[in-house]
């Protein structure tokens, strides 16, 4: 019996729906492996459709076109390594989240998802079948057990296949970021070691799909939980991986063990990814957004000129009658010193013409709220404008503590197609600025060294809607509307748990208030990248029209 066996483990960037391009990818990485020596070449789940393809995977013409790209491969793939690749798969009439493991011009074996993820972004339940608990398949004359994802946080699985024969565990995976999620891998991947007393190796896909980014950090276990291989969060890499055969059994021969960054700088790869593979992937190049001289206008122009480079991006002042010195000359100086170019739009005609027209319907009605929101309104227009003109996509700069109680103006400056800060409550919109005035990492494709100006990052935010306006006129202070919502919004708490934590009743029942009320907005929002386990979209699904309120 062979005493090595060498996997080659591609944790690569998939595109949903490229059938095509994703094969490619396969064959390119298969033949790195050819190369290499090795035995297998392993792909993550779902890559020939890309992850997470939802409803579309359920579409005949997809779904046989994604099957007959996977027999293709193994035609194309029968002089070398294995190739293990994750896709649909249709058997007596039901479709599978499959793992294909393609041999000797054809497809040998298959892996067929029995646990199906149901909570949180995924839906699986509602697209496919679930598969048997099945044991182990063959390379040569090594037995391998591949829990697809979800299968590996579930202990029956992985226990099945140590049982029927499997010697060392294969764990393809679509699994995406959120705040904390490796360790909470980790843990569960070390449980099926110590449970099965097999060498475990986590292998997932990188990039970004809507509002999802999958950050790789794929890793190979040893016996007893001893990490043996780290690969990098976030980046594509193919690393061969090299199994030894002992008088115990197989253990993975000690790897690079690549450093995690910490979760600032996580969670700020997160937003440039997002948007660098939202734009790449649905043919954009260039974005533009309204610069108002505040935080969050700042970092948003900062996420894009590291995300696309600042050539192409164009930061757009709108500036009113409200509009302070300090915000223009702050604006002008985040864009300069970005690299970014700025341009400077004045609304103050086109408003005084909004006015006019509706004087007649609006006289002896004082002036408020409604005269307010035509200012955005009107930004929102010229921006959708310069976008139709220019082919550069708008994006939002609503973060998650504004996004959550509605402090936005629906057809305003809600008006665009991404918004990287969606899932960023304010008091982080703050400390972001000032690591990323600090911070420069290879993958920034923005300038090194103090591009937000401290004056942005310290004065009081402000809408500058009507004279000496302040978010804190409408809004608790963000520190408590913050640890409000984190405990309202992401931990599902109810209004007597917040009292209960020593925040003011009458403030949280405000903060619920708004939450209910501004779904409507919310289900009319950009998408954005999602940070954590409580984003608005796919995580947190409520009614627009509900009348429920918590008695508490």
């Amino acid at each position: 019996m062979a005493d090595t066996f060498r996997i080659t483990l591609c944790q690569l960037n998939p595109t949903v729906g490229d059938i095509a391009g994703n094969a490619a990818l396969a064959r390119d990485a298969w033949a790195q492996g050819r190369d290499a020596g090795a035995d297998m070449v392993a792909l993550p789940e779902m890559f020939i459709t890309g992850y997470n393809a939802q409803d579309l995977v359920v579409k005949p013409v997809f779904h046989k076109a994604a099957m007959a790209a996977v027999e293709a491969l193994a035609v194309e793939c029968a002089d070398g390594p294995a190739l293990a690749i994750g896709g649909p798969w249709v058997e007596d009439g039901k479709l599978y989240n499959a793992y294909l493991i393609c041999r000797d011009g054809k497809i040998a074996s298959k892996a067929l998802k029995h646990h199906l993820p149901n909570e949180t972004v995924f839906d699986e339940v509602r697209i496919f079948d679930a598969g048997p608990l099945g044991g182990p398949y063959s390379v040569g004359n090594t037995r391998i057990g591949s829990p697809i994802c979800e299968d590996a946080w579930h202990e029956d699985v992985a226990e099945t296949l140590a049982e029927t024969g499997a010697e060392f565990l294969l764990v393809p995976n679509g699994s995406p970021y959120y705040r904390g999620k490796f360790e909470t891998r980790l843990n569960h991947m070390v449980s099926r070691v110590v449970e099965t007393g097999l060498p475990l190796i986590y292998l997932n896909m990188v990039g970004g799909q809507d509002d999802q980014v999958f950050d790789g950090a794929s890793f190979a276990l040893n016996p007893g939980g001893s990490l043996a291989l780290q690969m990098p969060m976030f980046d594509t890499a193919i690393t061969h991986v090299d199994l030894e055969r002992g008088a115990d059994g197989w253990r993975v021969k000690d790897g690079e063990k690549v450093a995690q960054p910490d979760e600032w700088e996580q969670d700020y790869r997160v937003m440039v990814q997002s948007l660098r593979d939202y734009m790449g992937k649905t043919g954009f190049k260039k974005v533009l957004l309204g610069m108002s001289g505040g935080i969050d206008s700042a970092i948003v122009a900062t996420i894009a000129a590291d995300a696309l480079g600042p050539e192409n991006v164009r930061c757009v002042m709108l500036p009113s009658e409200y509009t302070s010195e300090a915000s223009l000359e702050d604006a002008k100086a985040c864009a300069k010193a970005l690299g970014c170019r700025y341009d400077f739009v004045p609304i103050a005609q086109g408003r005084a013409a909004i006015t006019d027209t509706l004087a007649p319907l609006f006289e002896g009605l004082d002036e408020g709220l409604t005269e307010e929101n035509i200012q955005s309104r009107l930004r929102g227009l010229l921006l959708m404008a310069m976008s139709n003109k220019f082919g550069e996509m708008v994006l939002t700069t609503g973060n998650k503590s504004e996004v959550a109680v509605g402090y936005a103006t629906i057809y305003g400056d809600m008006a665009g197609g991404y918004n990287p800060i969606k899932d960023l409550y304010k008091m982080r919109v703050f400390e972001t600025c000032r690591w990323r005035n600090t911070n420069h990492r290879d993958w920034m494709m923005g300038p090194e060294g103090e591009v937000i100006p401290d004056r942005i990052i310290t004065k009081p935010p402000s809408a500058e809607l009507r004279d000496d306006q302040k978010d804190s006129d409408s809004l608790p202070d963000y520190p408590v509307l913050d640890a409000i919502l984190e405990m309202l919004v992401d931990d599902d708490a109810s209004v007597a748990d917040c009292v209960a934590a020593g925040f003011d009743r009458d403030v949280v029942k405000k903060v619920e208030h708004l939450i209910y009320i501004s779904e409507y907005k919310r289900f009319q929002s950009a998408p954005g990248a999602r940070l954590t386990k409580g984003a608005f979209w796919l995580d947190r699904r409520y009614p627009i029209v509900n009348r429920w309120r918590d008695p508490s």
